[in-house]
């Protein structure tokens, strides 16, 4: 995890009122400019309109962090982590189970290093996907900690 976001991320976490949740901070150069990404949402969803609302608590509240962690000038955008929402906590593989995911690894299970399929278990340290490996259903075991980056996936 990069010092900004682990800096963003302890910063605004608290400030982000119930219902909604932090669900993810990036931080990324996208050409010549830095973003700062907050994802966020809430159960029924999130709107324009919160999107505005927290900005307006998220932005002030980075001008305040010092000493500054920002390298250079940024772009901030407050949205919704989408219909692919990233899988980084233990509890936000527990919410996806019987969701269609996509999952990357650090090193190679069952000769590949990533995998798209249904999350069928996950017992805090293990998840089970049952992926399509050519036309036979598989089920694959990966531990937490192999696992290089999670999201949900649009099944097609």
């Amino acid at each position: 995890m990069s010092e900004v976001i682990s800096i963003v991320t302890k910063e605004i976490e608290p400030l982000i009122p119930a219902p909604y949740e932090l669900v993810d901070v990036e931080w990324e150069k996208m050409g010549a400019d830095f973003v700062l990404r907050i994802l966020l949402d809430k159960p029924e969803g999130i709107t324009l309109q919160d999107t505005v609302e927290l900005t307006e608590i998220i932005s002030p509240a980075l001008d305040e962090i010092t000493p500054d962690p920002f390298p250079a000038e940024y772009m901030l955008e407050v949205a919704s982590p989408g219909a692919e929402r990233p899988l980084k906590k233990a509890s936000d593989f527990e919410n996806a189970v019987g969701d269609h995911v996509y999952v990357s690894l650090y090193t190679k299970v069952d000769k590949s290093k990533e995998f798209i399929g249904d999350l069928v278990s996950f017992d805090g340290e293990k998840l089970v996907i049952d992926y399509l490996d050519k036309s036979r259903h598989k089920t694959v075991e990966i531990e937490l900690k192999n696992i290089a980056k999670a999201r949900t996936a649009v099944k097609i």
